[in-house]
């Protein structure tokens, strides 16, 4: 393998992705889920704020490469898997987890439940599309 190969730069990305994926999950979601509603619009616009650039670290990379690696590897099944996986992430953030932040910032307590209910299922298709282009990425450089 060398600089010029895709593949172990998926797999670097793409376990960033999971890696960023399972504490927005485990750890992050549960946390503003505890926040009571006197302090949820400062919780929330805190978290938005942190988050943001994050998300921009992770996912334009994993765009980037996935986007490389299928140029460069359109016939191995790694790629189609990896990209499954990371479109499946990347379109649940874009269709359900963005829009529903947006809507968090000035919701009533009872709403706020059932949209946080809603992110939630959302990150766990988010974590599992990257586990699947972690899965790819280990068939293509494996």
């Amino acid at each position: 393998m060398s600089l010029a190969d895709p593949a172990p730069w998926l797999l670097l990305v793409a376990g960033a992705h999971l890696g960023f994926q399972l504490t927005v999950d485990l750890v992050v979601y549960p946390a503003l889920g505890e926040v009571g509603p006197e302090g949820w619009a400062s919780a929330h616009a805190g978290h938005s704020r942190r988050i943001t650039p994050v998300v921009a670290l992770v996912y334009v990379p994993l765009v980037l490469v996935l986007g490389w690696v299928a140029v460069a590897d359109p016939r191995d099944v790694g790629t189609w898997v990896a990209l499954a996986g990371g479109l499946v992430s990347v379109g649940a953030t874009a269709a359900v987890a963005a829009p529903i932040h947006g809507r968090l910032s000035s919701v009533d307590a009872d709403e706020r439940e059932v949209l946080l209910d809603r992110l939630g299922r959302a990150d766990r298709v988010r974590t599992l599309g990257a586990v699947v282009c972690v899965v790819g990425a280990l068939l293509l450089v494996g």
